[in-house]
């Protein structure tokens, strides 16, 4: 542990950024798999309203460097082919 009160406090900030981060991250991942498996399930309907909601997460995610934007983007439309398939 740092013995300088400026590294001690940066350790804390540190903490409470991951967990923010940690917290995200999971968020978009749980969006990720249900629209998955409404998709799989063949619930169309249900699976294009949770394709809007991951695509928020993500695009927050984006916006706060949580996630980079390309990757950001690759998910989404992704995540928009396996709706549009459920859909036909």
């Amino acid at each position: 542990m740092p013995q300088i009160k400026s590294s001690i406090l940066s350790v804390k900030k540190d903490a409470a950024v991951r967990a923010q981060n940690f917290a995200t991250k999971s968020a978009v991942k749980t969006a990720n798999r249900k629209v998955v498996e409404a998709a799989k399930a063949g619930n169309a309907d249900e699976a294009a309203a949770l394709l809007t909601e991951a695509t928020k997460k993500l695009d927050t995610a984006a916006r706060k460097g949580i996630v980079h934007k390309n990757a950001a983007a690759r998910k989404k439309s992704r995540l928009a082919k396996k709706v549009n398939a459920a859909g036909k």
